[in-house]
Formats: C-alpha cells, structure tokens, sequence
C-alpha cells in the first residue's frame, strides 16, 4: 500500500540549509500550552525561519499516520486549504499545498520535495521547495523557495518530541504585519493541530 508523506508549508532542513540555519541565533518568540516556537535570520532573506517544538502523548506510528494522510493534514496544518499527493518514489513524494491567506495578499500553493528518514527509532522528513515541478496556476502566487524538516523524536512513556523547522521565499508581495505573524502562527498553529489529532482518545 502507498504511504504518501506529508508536506506542510503548512512540513529536515536539506543539508546545506540545515547548516545554515543553526549558525545563526535561535530566539524564543512564543512559549504557550506546551509549544515552543523559535525564529532566526537567515542570511540575505527578508523572511525569519521558524522552528516549532512540543511534545505529543502519541506514537510515533500515530503521529506518522496522520502526517502521511496529504489530504486529511490540511486540517491541522496552518493556512492549508487544499493538499494533494503527485507522487511517490520510495523514500521520496511531492505533494501540492495550496494556501488560504488574509484579504490583500493573493492565495499561495507550493509544490514541496518530502524525503523520509527513518533514524534511532525516529523519523526525518526533509522538506524542499520544487516550485518548477508544475505550471503556475491562474490566482495563486507560487511559494519561491521552501527549506525545513519534520523530526520525530521517541521519548519515555509512550510521548514523542516533534520539531517543525522551516524557511520559505513566499513569492510576490507580502505585507510586514503578515510576515510577522506567519512565522509564529505556522509551527504554533501546524503544532497544535496534530497534537490536539494525535492524542484523540
């Protein structure tokens, strides 16, 4: 049976990002019901990069599941109004992610490269922005770049840590009030979804 993996904009850092990212300064931005959401500047970008971290009382199965569901995340994940796999190759899937977003600024889709990892246990989905994949479409502005990573961590007592990080060129013209916010309601928002999701009873 195809797992299809799950892109969320609202979705490791590839390599060469990763080790960009974690050269710069990490400040605590919102630290509220059990979620902790860090920015940082990355180098020759207007746009801060975000990382969400919480703990889910799940599985890693469980948080996998619904993370690997494409059509049913965008309920949790922020902004998401549509979400659609292409493709899948083994490790590798490309997913479709259109975006709602607050009168004035034109809707985005983004078009994301996921490849998972499984390591110690855990998981690493490394996200990349593939904007070139498809045609643009008629009223959506596409998402330039994307760069980040989902990582599942287990923990003791059947509780996994989950880390969100990612950096995104949102293409066209974006106000600075919703850029601001963006990067604190995305992890904080995406986070809280699949946790309140994954630890349904």
């Amino acid at each position: 049976m195809i797992k299809p993996i799950f892109h969320p904009l609202v979705l490791g850092v590839c390599l060469a990002f990763c080790a960009a990212t974690q050269a710069q300064d990490w400040q605590l931005a919102k630290d509220e019901e059990g979620i902790q959401v860090y920015l940082s500047v990355v180098p020759g970008s207007q746009y801060k990069a975000y990382r969400g971290e919480t703990v889910i009382q799940a599985s890693i199965d469980r948080i996998r599941a619904l993370q690997e569901d494409v059509e049913g995340s965008c309920a949790w994940i922020h902004q998401c109004q549509d979400q659609q796999l292409i493709r899948q190759e083994g490790a590798r899937s490309w997913v479709h992610t259109y975006f709602d977003t607050p009168w004035p600024v034109t809707p985005r889709d983004s078009l994301i490269e996921v490849t998972t990892e499984e390591r110690e246990g855990g998981l690493l989905r490394h996200l990349k922005g593939v904007p070139d994949l498809l045609p643009k479409e008629k009223g959506y502005v596409r998402v330039a770049r994307v760069e980040g990573y989902w990582k599942l961590e287990p923990l003791e007592g059947r509780r996994v840590k989950v880390t969100y990080q990612l950096h995104s060129e949102p293409g066209g013209s974006v106000p600075s009030w919703l850029a601001n916010s963006f990067v604190i309601d995305a992890p904080f928002n995406t986070l809280k979804g699949l946790r309140s999701l994954a630890e349904e009873r």
